[in-house]
């Protein structure tokens, strides 16, 4: 009979020690939206030219490579590409030059100012691939070249007390000549292009395209683009790169109706009807340079220069420069080898 009054006094206390359920929080509103209209001027918009102003200040580096046989214009197109002589052969070359017995790489840089924009531009000529009996082998030192550029920034990135702006010498741009004698591409380019559209942005441009109709020449960039498709060379702009459904647009376009470009190249003037104008002078008529109906120079100027020069920067950096980065710091435990050099600067950091 006393059990009752003792259970109901613990079921009390049981009852006060029960926490009550706690209330589920509230959900925040959903946000009005992101394309909210703001109540004044802010200034957002600025930050556009604050960038412009920056990088007017420290300028742009652009490194561009020509490769092939001799006698195909690189110099000629380079200079015509820039308007200016900016090319091995303008910079105290003379005609009685040898032919180099291997592949000699030969860096020229310029600065370059339009607008007041400057751009340190660098040419890197390859004389000599291509022209001996014997070509085996003959893009190593090309392929050489262009990993020491990546090795040189790697090393500069990874030093504990390391420049506020990099030195970039790296390869952004290949124009890779192909002879516009013959049915469709040699051996020899097939092999350089394997090795090397996997390390530099490759861009490959049919020279001296006025030497041939305007069927053959059609004909030809039609065989050329069915050999790398069936070789599985990827040339700039690789399909895999291509940002937003834009890009695919614009790109897809280049890569099917431009792709290879055939060019002419001339740093001549000629007067035609009032105008001056670059061109090649022949028995029956100026090949005007700028002249879609003449040639294709125009349409690689503007890829080059005008659309892409960015984007050929910034594939080299995110893509054939990570790429390069990531396996030699697998391939050394996370860090270059260390010489006496690197060694000394890293005491004296220390």
């Amino acid at each position: 009979p006393c059990a009752g009054p003792v259970e109901s006094k613990n079921e009390a206390a049981m009852s006060e020690l029960v926490p009550e359920p706690r209330q589920k929080p509230a959900v925040p509103m959903k946000p009005m939206g992101i394309n909210a209209n703001l109540l004044g001027y802010i200034g957002i918009d600025t930050i556009i030219e604050q960038m412009r102003k920056k990088t007017m200040k420290t300028g742009f580096d652009f490194n561009i490579m020509v490769v092939g046989q001799s006698g195909l214009g690189k110099s000629t197109l380079v200079n015509t590409l820039f308007k200016s002589q900016v090319s091995r052969k303008s910079s105290g070359w003379n005609r009685e030059e040898k032919i180099p017995k291997t592949v000699e790489i030969k860096a020229i840089g310029h600065v370059i100012e339009e607008g007041g924009v400057k751009m340190k531009l660098t040419v890197i000529d390859t004389p000599g691939f291509g022209d001996q009996i014997n070509n085996e082998n003959c893009w190593e030192p090309i392929e050489k070249y262009i990993n020491e550029q990546y090795e040189k920034f790697l090393k500069e990135e990874v030093n504990i007390a390391r420049k506020k702006r990099i030195p970039d010498t790296r390869v952004h741009c290949c124009l890779y000549f192909i002879s516009p004698t013959g049915h469709s591409l040699r051996p020899l380019d097939l092999e350089f292009m394997k090795h090397l559209s996997k390390v530099v942005n490759i861009i490959p441009v049919i020279a001296k395209a006025d030497t041939m109709t305007l069927e053959e020449k059609t004909e030809f960039k039609q065989r050329v683009r069915k050999e790398l498709e069936v070789n599985g060379i990827e040339f700039y702009p690789q399909k895999e790169f291509d940002e937003d459904l834009e890009d695919k647009t614009e790109n897809d376009k280049i890569r099917q109706e431009s792709m290879p470009f055939a060019v002419v190249g001339s740093d001549k003037e000629y007067q035609v009807n009032g105008k001056r104008v670059l061109g090649r002078k022949t028995p029956w008529g100026i090949i005007e340079v700028e002249n879609l109906t003449h040639c294709e120079f125009a349409l690689l100027r503007d890829f080059v220069i005008r659309t892409h020069l960015q984007d050929l920067k910034e594939v080299t950096h995110n893509i054939h420069y990570e790429t390069y980065r990531a396996k030699r710091l697998n391939d050394n435990g996370g860090l270059p080898p260390m010489t006496a050099e690197t060694e000394e600067s890293h005491e004296s950091n220390l």
